[in-house]
């Protein structure tokens, strides 16, 4: 059965994709905001997982983390290495998103520069 370049390269990266013991195939998309993936978007990182991978299930583990009020943070990556930035709305919510964080496989340290949002309006 003859095949065209096109289902050879499929059928290659799909091999690829199984021997390196991924579970699933995922295409490569861009970061959910613009901004938010570092500037070697694409690029693997030393935890062999590219740096708009790692953001993108940084994310996706936000999601999934109750109590976590995650409108406001802004995440990087930079071969493993994710930097949180933005703020949230209590003090707790900071070690629960540096906590989902650094659950993600690849992230190999946080760095966690989140701050307390205060409330607008308030004074004497």
């Amino acid at each position: 059965m003859k095949t065209n370049g096109k289902c050879q390269i499929a059928r290659a990266l799909i091999l690829a994709a199984i021997a390196s013991g991924a579970g699933h195939a995922f295409a490569q998309t861009a970061a959910s905001a613009p901004g938010e993936a570092s500037a070697q978007e694409g690029a693997p990182a030393r935890s062999g997982r590219s740096d708009s991978a790692l953001v993108r299930d940084v994310r996706r583990a936000f999601t999934r983390t109750t109590g976590l009020n995650f409108a406001s943070i802004h995440v990087t990556a930079h071969s493993g290495v994710v930097s949180l930035t933005g703020s949230v709305p209590h003090q707790s919510q900071i070690a629960r998103a540096g906590d989902a964080a650094g659950s993600v496989r690849g992230v190999t340290s946080v760095e966690n520069h989140l701050t307390v949002r205060t409330a607008r309006g308030s004074g004497p």
